[in-house]
């Protein structure tokens, strides 16, 4: 990356050390940075009105010259600076309160640009405080006569700092190296770099702003997706990987004895799986499934088969309580067969960690179960076969490489119950082959929905008392109060008290919330997965949780404040179990997107349709939270509206990928693009 665009931000003209640390809150640190802090949306204040032709209540943009200045003193406190303007049709008054500098600012004669909202009150134009800007006063007009940029700001970094800031840099820079190959951006049609961020921020037209839009768009969509397809490269071509035997007697008795037949998705699903292990190339390959779908019995199974072939496997979950209760599962599924299993989490002793530790040097661990105590640097296998993460979008690029550099590029399974729309997939899981189990289990029944608003608050609870009172157990969670462990914990704190005081006096309620050390989160969940406890009140800390098939009443508080994927995942810890379970969603939000979300809920239980209506509802956003994955922010795409960009680039990114040269020309933004994973990523 050129040295001008990896320039720290306090040195531009304009920011400087205390600057510099409010646009830190913007993510802006270097010049780079800078420039690609996209505008949200436009303000086409380009077209001049007539004064007279101004309309009452509209934000409007003119020319006129300024006729008088004065200002007032009203009462204490307050000052009123008006400037009297007119042009060829008539007068307009410029108003501002307690904006002194005004009065010296403007003088009878100046020509003005005038961007605001006209009032029309006895027979006066009037505008208060107006965006101005003095025509013979700047080179450029940034402000108004333009298309206006509008971007995301904090305090004290506004508008039109922003603007100024960004002109400035774009003139510093200038010509902007260009960073995609040449024949790329003729094959696709693309205006240079330099070209696209000046008329991103800049656009003369708006013509000039979509073929902007689209570079950089198609820019970003590249390199995210030749990162991918680099990595996955990589590892089918590069390496050699474990060439596992077809199963064996062990493999076939474990399947013979399972209490149930696979469904034909988890069949095919486990035939993928099968033939990536036979392959010399190592798998990479993830196996996403709605909740509930058994994805952990074909992990299970293709763990027995890396065991069956003298290998170790391993199995990491996001939290000790899953990783404790698959490694339960796999304990009662492979008894008596000979197959040594261990846990190895934060809560054992030193001496307990210390010897699973030892087994695993050794050998005499076949399969360990964990947490992110797996990827600590003291952990070493002896001859590691196969790596499977649950919860997949929990962990990530960076995490999933830390466990594979334990072995001798061993296979990877990479497993989730979040059902992941195909743009997202494309994105998200681009270095990954995909295998797919949509169909439930036989015999499951339909978890019952509701959509209620707060009027129907006092009927919800009693009707779950009842639940209890019949030898069941239920959930309670509390609303998103924002991105805020503390606010979401003194919510649920709030409202374990007024329940346990209220609807459920005489029934055990147990509280978790984010702000909980993990060893007292770990404490309820455990009492509520004994039984316990009956009623559990919790923030979204039970999204991934444990399986609790006696719990049949999911009641979700606030609940236009959650994602479809997010409800759909909070619903999947009921319906578990023999009992009819009940999801009830309360509500008093008057949006209509909202009021379509939560119907969507009561008419469909398929997690993957809900995944796609979710993307189309709110967009991308963070849908898992890219950063965590090792992946690069998206700043300016939109894999919903940008669809057909995404598939052009990921075309391109495929050609590039076949050449190595291409590589070595690209690191340095790669570099920048993927910031701490580069190394993790593309040198492991």
């Amino acid at each position: 990356m050129p040295e001008k665009l990896s320039t720290n931000i306090k040195y531009l003209k304009g920011v400087g050390p205390a600057r510099a640390a409010y646009l830190a809150k913007l993510n802006i640190f270097s010049i780079e940075d800078l420039l690609t802090h996209y505008p949200r949306r436009y303000e086409d204040r380009s077209y001049f009105k007539p004064i007279k032709l101004l309309e009452d209540n509209e934000v409007q943009t003119f020319r006129a010259t300024v006729v008088a200045v004065e200002e007032r003193k009203p009462r204490r406190g307050l000052t009123l600076t008006k400037v009297t303007v007119r042009d060829d049709s008539a007068v307009a008054q410029l108003v501002w309160f307690n904006q002194s500098y005004r009065k010296t600012r403007y003088r009878p004669g100046m020509e003005l640009i005038v961007y605001g909202k006209a009032e029309r009150r006895f027979n006066t134009i009037q505008l208060v405080n107006p965006e101005v800007e003095i025509v013979d006063e700047v080179e450029e007009l940034l402000n108004v006569g333009r298309i206006v940029p509008v971007y995301p700001a904090t305090e004290n970094i506004n508008q039109r700092v922003l603007r100024q800031l960004v002109r400035q840099a774009l003139t510093d820079c200038h010509p902007i190296p260009e960073i995609l190959p040449g024949n790329i951006i003729c094959r696709y049609n693309l205006i240079g770099r330099d070209q696209a961020l000046e008329s991103i921020h800049f656009p003369p037209d708006k013509d000039a702003l979509t073929q902007a839009r689209r570079r950089l768009v198609f820019e970003e969509l590249f390199f995210l997706q030749y990162g991918l397809l680099y990595l996955k490269n990589r590892n089918k071509h590069e390496f050699q990987g474990i060439k596992h035997a077809q199963d064996g007697k062990l493999s076939k008795e474990v399947l013979a004895r399972l209490p149930f037949t696979l469904t034909t998705d988890q069949q095919v699903a486990l035939q993928e799986i099968k033939a990536d292990m036979e392959d010399t190339r190592p798998m990479q390959r993830l196996l996403q499934g709605d909740v509930g779908s058994g994805k952990t019995v074909i992990a299970a199974l293709a763990l027995v088969k890396t065991v069956e072939n003298g290998y170790q496997g391993a199995m990491m979950a996001p939290t000790e309580i899953l990783a404790e209760q698959h490694f339960h599962t796999l304990s009662r599924l492979l008894a008596n067969l000979g197959i040594r299993l261990a846990l190895l989490t934060g809560r054992l002793t030193k001496r307990e960690r210390d010897q699973v530790l030892a087994n695993l040097r050794n050998g005499l661990v076949d399969i360990v179960i964990g947490t992110h105590a797996l990827l600590q640097d003291d952990v070493h296998f002896k001859h590691l076969g196969l790596v499977v993460t649950d919860e997949q979008h929990r962990f990530g690029v960076r995490q999933r490489a830390l466990l594979q550099a334990k072995g001798k590029m061993p296979d990877v399974l990479v497993m989730t119950a979040t059902p992941i729309p195909r743009t997202m997939a494309l994105t998200v899981y681009g270095d990954l082959d995909v295998s797919v189990i949509r169909t439930l289990p036989p015999g499951r029944k339909p978890i019952k929905t509701y959509s209620v608003t707060g009027e129907m608050r006092g009927r919800v609870y009693n009707f779950v008392a009842r639940e209890v009172a019949a030898g069941r157990q239920a959930y309670v969670v509390c609303p998103l109060v924002e991105e805020s462990d503390k606010l979401e914990a003194r919510a649920a704190v709030q409202m374990y008290e007024q329940l346990a005081r209220t609807y459920f006096k005489g029934l055990t309620c147990g509280l978790v919330h984010g702000k909980m050390k993990s060893q007292e989160k770990d404490a309820v969940m455990n009492a509520f997965y004994s039984g316990k406890i009956q009623v559990l009140i919790a923030t979204t800390v039970i999204e991934v949780g444990v399986n609790v098939p006696n719990a049949t009443v999911m009641v979700i508080e606030g609940a236009d404040r959650f994602g479809l994927a997010q409800l759909h995942q909070l619903r999947g810890r009921i319906g578990r179990g023999e009992h009819q379970s009940f999801c009830i969603l309360i509500s008093d939000s008057k949006s209509e997107e909202s009021k379509e979300r939560l119907a969507i809920m009561t008419t469909t239980q398929d997690g993957f349709v809900l995944a796609e209506k979710d993307l189309l509802l709110r967009g991308p956003g963070q849908f898992f939270g890219t950063r965590q994955h090792g992946m690069p922010d998206l700043k300016i795409a939109d894999i919903v509206r940008d669809l057909d960009i995404l598939l052009e680039a990921r075309q391109a990114a495929q050609q590039a990928v076949t050449r190595p040269e291409i590589f070595n020309e690209l690191q340095s933004v790669l570099k920048l693009r993927f910031g701490e994973a580069f190394n993790m990523i593309f040198y492991n």
